[in-house]
C-alpha cells in the first residue's frame, strides 16, 4: 500500500540462448527507494520477490533511443565482440538496464551490463 514512484535504471535480466536472443524466462529489477531501504514494505504480490543486490564490477555499454530486445541482443552481441575472449564474466545471463520513463522522447539512456567474474 506505499507508492514509492518510479525508480532508475529498471533492470532486465536476460538469459540468453544458444543464438543469443532471449530465453522466454527474465527477471525485472526495480530499484528501492534509499528512504525504504533499511525497512523495505512486504510485497502483497506473492510474486515480486525483494532481493538485495551484492556489489559487482561490469564491463558496460551504452545507447540510446527506445529500447527492444533486438536492441539489447545487437549490443551485447557488440560488448561481447569488443571484450574479446580474454575477459572473465557470466556468460549465462547479462543485465539490460532502462533510466528513462516511457514519455522521455529525447536523450535516452541504455545499457548492456556483463558482470566481471
Amino acid at each position: 500500500g506505499v507508492g514509492m514512484g518510479m525508480t532508475a535504471p529498471v533492470s532486465i535480466t536476460a538469459f540468453p540462448a544458444e543464438d543469443g536472443s532471449f530465453q522466454q524466462k527474465v527477471k525485472v529489477s526495480l530499484r528501492i527507494p534509499s528512504q525504504f531501504q533499511d525497512n523495505p514494505p512486504c510485497p502483497t504480490d506473492e510474486s515480486i520477490k525483494i532481493e538485495e543486490r551484492q556489489g559487482m564490477t561490469i564491463y558496460s555499454t551504452q545507447f540510446g533511443g527506445y529500447a527492444k530486445e533486438a536492441d539489447y541482443v545487437s549490443y551485447a552481441a557488440k560488448l561481447k565482440a569488443a571484450l574479446g575472449s580474454d575477459a572473465a564474466y557470466r556468460k549465462d545471463f547479462y543485465l539490460c538496464n532502462g533510466y528513462d520513463p516511457p514519455m522521455k522522447p529525447y536523450g535516452r539512456r541504455n545499457e548492456v551490463w556483463f558482470v566481471k567474474e
